[in-house]
This record gives C-alpha cells, structure tokens and sequence, in this order.
C-alpha cells in the first residue's frame, strides 16, 4: 500500500468499537488491507461473524493471528486446535503475546485437542512435540488440568499428569502406578522418583542446575542429600520444602543466616519449641514470621504468604492460581488482620467478598491497594485510575482488566506523563480534546474521542499525525467507514471463501 494516509485509516477502522461486521470482514483482505487485517484479528474484540470468517479464511497467517487474540473468548477458537496448519496450532498453544500477567487458561477441550495430536498439522513446519511444549511454557493450563486428567480414558492424557506427580492425590498415583497401560505405569514408575529419596540423590547429578533447584525445594531428600546440602550451604530450598526431616528443620531454625531462619519460621510442621525460639529470634523478620503465621498452619497458607513476601510495590510477577489455596475464612482474617503483610496477602486472592474489598481499598498500605488493584476483580475503579497514575509498571496490566475506567480521567488532561494524557484524552467528557498534542500517542488517542463530530474528524482525517485515530473514532458514520475502505487499492472488497477442512 503506497499511501500512508490510507494505511493509517485502515489501521485506524480496525480497531474502531463502532465499526459493523462487514466493514471488518473487508479488512481480512490482505492484498487490500496490508496488515490491518492481522493487527485486527490479534488485537482487539471481534463480532462472532467476523470471528467465523477468520477461522474459515484460506491464508493460515490470518487464523494465526486471530489464535493469539487475548480478547476473543478462548472456546471461540476452538477450532484452531485442530487447525490445518501446525503453525497456527503452535501459535494457539503459545498463547498471547507480551506475557502479559495474568493469561486465560484454554478450555479443557481444547488442551485436549492439542496434546492428543498424533502430528503437528499438515503443513509439517512443527511437530506435535513442539506445539506440547509451547503449551507447558504458556501458563494457559490451569493447575487443576493435570489432576483432573489423571482418570481420562485417553492414555496420553494419563501419561502427562505423571509429570505433576506431587500435586496428584495418593489415590490418584496408586492408580496411575497400577495402570492397564503399559506406558502409563511406565511414566508414573518414572515420575513417582521424586517421592523416594534413595531415586532423588541418584538422579540430582543428572539434571544441572536448575533442575537441581527444584529437587532440593520440591522433593523428599535422603539423609545424605540433606547433609551435602549443609556442607554446600546450599541449605535455602531446604528450607521451603515440605519434606525436609525434622532434624534438618531443627537445624535450618538456628542457622546463622536470618533469611534461612526466617523461611523455617513460617512452616506448618514446627514443634513448639522451635516456635518459641523462633519468636524470640535476634532478627526482626525473623520474629514478623512468626507473629504472621500463627498456629495451626497448614502448607496452602505458608505458599500464599511466601507468594507475597519480599515483593515491592511495582514487582509485576506473573497472576496465577496455586495448586492449593487456603480456606475463605483464612482469607477473611488475613483482610483484617493488623499485620499490612496479611493484608497484602487476602488483597492478591480474587474470591475476596465485596465488603472486605471496599475496605482495602482503603487501606493505608500502598502495597494492600496496589495488590488490589492489580489482582481483585471487584476492585473500584477509582483505585484502579490511582494506581495507574502513581505506579506505571501496572499500567499494562490495568489497561486490560473490564473495570478500568474509560471515564472520569479528564482532570487529568495536564498531567506531565503523556501516558496519563493519553487516557484523559479519550474521555468522552473532555470538552476540548488535544490534536495537537507533542505526544503521538495523546493526539491519537485525542482524534479518537467519541465527544468529536463526524464534522471536526475530516480534517483529523487528512492529517497523517491524527488519520489513525480520527478512522478509529466510534462517532464517525459508519458510510465514513465504507468509503475510506473504497479510497484504498483493491477495495479491500468481499470476505474470503471457506478454508478447506
């Protein structure tokens, strides 16, 4: 496309929230509409009859877009799990792009379909291996997947939830170890090594560091290990796992380094001996641990306060469920807890009840509300705009969650980060939007307010610092639309034929 006023408006009807289905069919038009078309498919809603024309267009670049699209329900892609092309599956399993924090799991279904592929699609750019392998490095697969498939009549299926070994029940072992299948058994013999200490201190010197990292964390230690551990000082992950011995426990409490002292402090299974002493410990964190944790503790509680210790105000960790979570009642007390630790604790859980919301939304830790914020979908909008304002690292994030607010931010219209200006630029209320702003993103996001008439947008039109965002106007007529698209070469003129299945 030679005209860059033409390729700004494409762009700009793309991702316009009044733009009708057949407008945005026209747009998946490749030699007409360049790459709008793609940028639509990956990056925004769409209609469900555009959706159906994507999944059926005949170029997998195309569908290759639309499976990486963050917005489209994932059931709607469905079919893209059994995609033609490898590649397109490859992307499917990939997930979004920008590892943005928190990600959707995929539907069972569709897991399904993409770890019982026999190959990696017809094209043969990929194997069924690799796609696999995208999709276990995706977080697209919630923690409870692997346990519900260790009973699945599929034996692949069966095989995989070998590879969570410990999250499974010890019902659900026993049965994985006495499965019908051969390669069943097979796999869960092989897995079950981490729960056998004698198979554990054999098998460390093969896996290299990081795996070395997991073993010593995660896994049961014999007494050999466990001593090695201590002539190393490699002595931390022994501290986190929860089947250290009681003598090493013992140990690791009265340490020298206050860091290792404070990660025993917390765990469930301390006797209260080593409770008192703790308690009394020289180190103030040390002693905070204990004060945060009292008894009784149960492992799902010290995981959900480790989540959280030690994270800044702007730390930007992946969102994710645990294996295990504690009980709501448990969250409760943590919301009212004096300890601003706990609190920040019962702010990152989700399922926290409107009333407990409202009041830390309020709380006087920054920390507590920006958790908020960033993890609780019934968090205000006013706390959102806040920390939006204040923290930056969050703003990603922010900008992507339902209740954001689109409105209200036009107070902010002076403020010295262009990021800021860019969102009071697009409220509605905002009685004179900046077009004319130094900041590229602040003019788009200006010549796409809603609040301009069809009238003020033809000259935004015309000017290639505005045209993308005056196209992306939801107050432009839709016939507007229309004869942008007619201007450009081709036409970007009917919807694509049926992909061959």
């Amino acid at each position: 496309m030679s005209d860059p006023l033409e390729a700004l408006w494409l762009r700009g009807v793309a991702f316009n929230p009044a733009a009708p289905s057949d407008v945005l069919i026209r747009l998946l038009d490749r030699a007409a509409a360049g790459e709008a078309g793609l940028l639509m498919c990956e990056g925004r809603d769409l209609p469900d009859v555009v959706i159906d024309a994507t999944l059926r267009h005949p170029d997998y670049v195309m569908r290759r877009a639309l499976a990486r699209n963050r917005y489209v329900d994932p059931a709607r892609l469905a079919p893209l799990a059994t995609d033609p092309s490898g590649i397109v599956r490859g992307w499917l399993a990939a997930g979004p792009r920008h590892y943005p924090r928190w990600v959707r799991p995929l539907p069972d279904d569709i897991l399904v379909a993409l770890l019982t592929a026999r190959d990696g699609g017809e094209d043969g750019k990929v194997t069924a291996d690799e796609i696999a392998g995208e999709l276990d490095s995706s977080r697209q697969i919630p923690p409870s997947f692997h346990r519900s498939m260790a009973g699945h009549e599929h034996p692949e299926l069966r095989i995989r939830a070998t590879r969570r070994w410990q999250s499974l029940t010890p019902a659900q072992r026993a049965r994985l170890l006495d499965d019908p299948d051969p390669a069943v058994r097979a796999a869960a013999r092989d897995r079950s090594w981490e729960l056998d200490p004698e198979r554990v201190e054999a098998t460390l010197p093969s896996l290299g560091s990081h795996g070395r990292g997991f073993v010593l964390g995660t896994c049961a230690l014999s007494p050999a290990l466990v001593e090695q551990c201590f002539t190393d000082g490699t002595v931390q992950p022994l501290a986190r796992n929860r089947h250290t011995p009681a003598h090493a426990v013992a140990r690791l409490a009265r340490h020298p380094d206050a860091v290792v002292r404070a990660l025993v402090a917390a765990r469930p299974d301390l006797g209260p001996d080593l409770v008192g002493e703790l308690g009394r410990d020289a180190d103030h964190d040390v002693r905070r641990r204990v004060r945060l944790h009292p008894f009784p503790r149960t492992w799902a509680e010290y995981g959900a306060i480790q989540r959280v210790m030690g994270h800044g105000p702007d730390c930007t960790c992946p969102i994710a469920g645990p294996d295990t979570e504690p009980s709501p009642d448990w969250f409760a007390a943590c919301a009212a807890s004096e300890e601003p630790a706990l609190r920040r604790v019962a702010a990152s859980w989700p399922g926290l009840p409107a009333g407990r919301v409202a009041a830390l939304a309020q709380d006087t830790d920054e920390e507590v509300r920006i958790r908020l914020a960033c993890h609780h979908p019934l968090a205000p909008p006013r706390l959102l705009l806040d920390v939006f304002v204040t923290r930056p690292a969050h703003r990603p994030h922010l900008l992507s969650l339902p209740a954001f607010p689109r409105t209200g931010t036009a107070s902010l219209i002076g403020h010295p980060d262009p990021q800021v200006r860019a969102l009071a630029a697009a409220d509605p209320a905002l009685p004179e939007p900046p077009v004319d702003d130094p900041d590229e993103t602040v003019r788009r996001a200006a010549a796409a307010n809603p609040s301009l008439t069809p009238g003020a947008l033809e000259a935004l039109l015309a000017d290639p610092r505005t045209a993308e965002g005056a196209a992306a106007n939801p107050s432009l007529p839709v016939a507007r639309m229309r004869a942008l698209l007619d201007r450009c070469p081709d036409g970007a003129a009917s919807p694509p034929p049926a992909v061959p299945r």
